[in-house]
């Protein structure tokens, strides 16, 4: 894969693999975020925040902690892509219109998703919703959890069909995120 992505090959996406909550995500959660800070952290504006599934207790998961960072708008926040470089996240043009994202250290292999992500827009918002919805709510959680289980055995070797089968139920789980009153948090967690 060149540095920032081009790659077709099958070996950059590793099987769909759900594990059991590891008390350790938040751990390595925060040890990231402090290098991504005193990497970016001019261009941070809406914080650091630690989403998806391993930023819930309790939620199976695939073990990779997904991080989210509020900056100011995408174009502003290009030069971030080449600040992270050194810290083995490569940048993939994954949903370009709404935020930059990365993983580490390689697609074949990945222990971090990084998304900078415009602080306010509706990504930001919704996906802090629907984290702290299913943090807050085990019914949501065991809901959602139980359908990773199935697509994941399902689409074992077809990453876009898991997360694809995962629309649905993410949508109408922000939306009663919302509907409850749920949404950004204003301090790193």
């Amino acid at each position: 894969m060149s540095e920032i992505g081009t790659s077709d090959s099958s070996d950059d996406n590793p099987p769909v693999r759900i594990e059991p909550y590891d008390d350790r995500w938040p751990g390595l959660f925060a040890e990231e975020a402090a290098l991504i800070s005193r990497t970016i952290g001019p261009w941070i504006t809406g914080g650091i925040h630690h989403v998806g599934s391993t930023a819930v207790p309790g939620l199976a998961a695939k073990p990779v902690v997904d991080i989210m960072v509020g900056v100011a708008d995408l174009e502003s926040s290009r030069p971030c892509i080449e600040r992270l470089r050194p810290l083995a996240y490569c940048y993939w043009p994954y949903r370009a219109d709404v935020m930059h994202w990365f993983c580490k250290p390689r697609p074949s292999h990945r222990t971090h998703h990084l998304h900078l992500v415009p602080t306010g827009s509706p990504r930001y918002l919704d996906v802090l919703a629907f984290r702290d919805h299913l943090r807050a709510r085990p019914d949501a959680r065991a809901d959602y959890e139980a359908l990773k289980r199935d697509l994941a055995a399902r689409h074992p070797n077809d990453r876009e069909a898991y997360t694809e089968g995962k629309t649905d139920l993410i949508g109408q789980l922000t939306e009663a995120a919302r509907a409850d009153g749920r949404g950004p948090v204003r301090r790193r967690d």
